[in-house]
């Protein structure tokens, strides 16, 4: 049996390869440190739990949805916009998804036909060009800018939409108010829409998270332009098997949506919905960042004095993004070795459009798994530089 064209020549996203090859592994009986994703070793919230006890407990069957959500759910979450983001969102503006990739996919299928252009930063999140390329879209690259500005922009030149991860994967750059007015000014002047992935809301260490469509709001400047704001529980709430996420865009786009996802999946299922409400009305997760903050701390600390890398503190962020281009610029050899030699994995930059760097997950296992993880990639690092010389 022949597969079609558009998927013969698709590929399995790197990032989700990486972390199956490990489990492979682990299957077989030996011992990985998986550092490829993050996987956060905290239980989702109470709160979430007790939700979801409760509505089994109440609803001896579980209903199907409308699909775009359940309308108790939609109010929840227009509550939390308003609350948390300050985006006045009305029920016919949200659209419940099976986590924040199936949003992403739908906001493409429904903005933009194949052969339409879009931009992406990179370093980049893998899963915004897989999903663009099953789509038969252009992707327009550039570099991440430290500050960005209306000529970082501009060197998009025309595109039908810019795709923001606000915070950022895997960099962990927090986006300025100033710096997300040059993009909403650019986006009315070029004529090209916004996807907001805001999936590392609550994950901040530094600065302060801004919704872009939270800018200019008496103008109502995000639906002029057309922003789709995307959400998930995952990261934020330690949620990651849940796989619930939702959108918020203009009326007419959350109906495109809700147009494509119906004959494919339908509603997310009843209790991730009711799961999602629960979720969302916690607020900041202040208790998981203070741990976060320990261990990202730590992993840094051991890492200061390792001569081939660089490793800044991400102002966001599961991840630790790491410059390892004074070792080699082949991070996907690195890691394939790693993993054969040290039975760790790790994301290479490579397959997030930055060869040269490394990405480690360090929001999993406990402190000594991380560290120990930490001091086998190091000790491979200087066995590498060593057969170097």
């Amino acid at each position: 049996m022949n597969l079609s064209d558009r998927i013969a020549h698709s590929r399995p996203l790197a990032t989700t390869a990486m972390h199956g090859r490990a489990e492979a592994l682990r299957s077989a009986g030996q011992r990985v440190i998986d550092l490829s994703i993050a996987i956060s070793h905290f239980a989702a919230p109470a709160a979430v739990l007790d939700a979801v006890g409760g509505a089994v407990e109440r609803e001896h069957a579980m209903p199907y949805t409308d699909v775009g959500g359940a309308h108790t759910v939609r109010e929840a979450l227009c509550a939390k916009l308003h609350k948390e983001n300050g985006i006045a969102a009305t029920l016919d503006q949200i659209i419940v998804t099976n986590g924040c990739k199936q949003a992403y996919y739908e906001t493409l299928y429904v903005l933009t036909d194949p052969g339409d252009a879009i931009a992406v930063f990179r370093p980049y999140w893998p899963a915004y060009l897989a999903s663009a390329e099953l789509l038969g879209l252009k992707v327009v690259m550039r570099d991440l800018p430290q500050c960005v500005t209306p000529a970082s922009l501009a060197a998009f030149g025309k595109v039908r939409i810019l795709v923001l991860n606000n915070p950022h994967n895997p960099s962990g750059k927090v986006f300025t108010e100033g710096e997300l007015a040059h993009i909403l000014d650019w986006a009315a002047a070029s004529g090209a829409h916004l996807i907001v992935d805001e999936s590392y809301e609550h994950l901040i260490f530094e600065g302060r998270h801004i919704s872009l469509a939270a800018l200019q709001q008496e103008r109502e400047a995000w639906r002029k332009v057309g922003v789709v704001s995307l959400f998930s529980a995952s990261q934020s709430y330690a949620m990651m098997g849940w796989r619930v996420g939702f959108a918020h865009a203009p009326a007419h786009v959350i109906g495109a949506m809700q147009t494509l996802q119906g004959p494919i999946t339908a509603a997310a299922p009843h209790l991730s919905q009711v799961a999602a409400a629960a979720a969302f009305a916690c607020g900041a997760p202040h208790a998981m960042m203070a741990d976060y903050r320990i261990r990202r701390d730590l992993v840094l600390h051991h890492l200061a004095e390792v001569p081939w890398m660089v490793m800044q503190a991400p102002d966001s962020g599961p991840y630790l993004w790491g410059d390892v281009r004074a070792l080699t610029i082949d991070t996907i050899g690195f890691a394939e070795r790693l993993i054969e030699d040290e039975r760790v994995a790790l994301m290479p930059g490579d397959a997030l459009g930055a060869p040269g760097f490394i990405r480690i997950g360090y929001i999993s296992d406990d402190h000594a798994t991380l560290l120990d993880g930490v001091r086998r990639i190091v000790d491979f690092g200087e066995r590498l530089r060593v057969e170097k010389r």
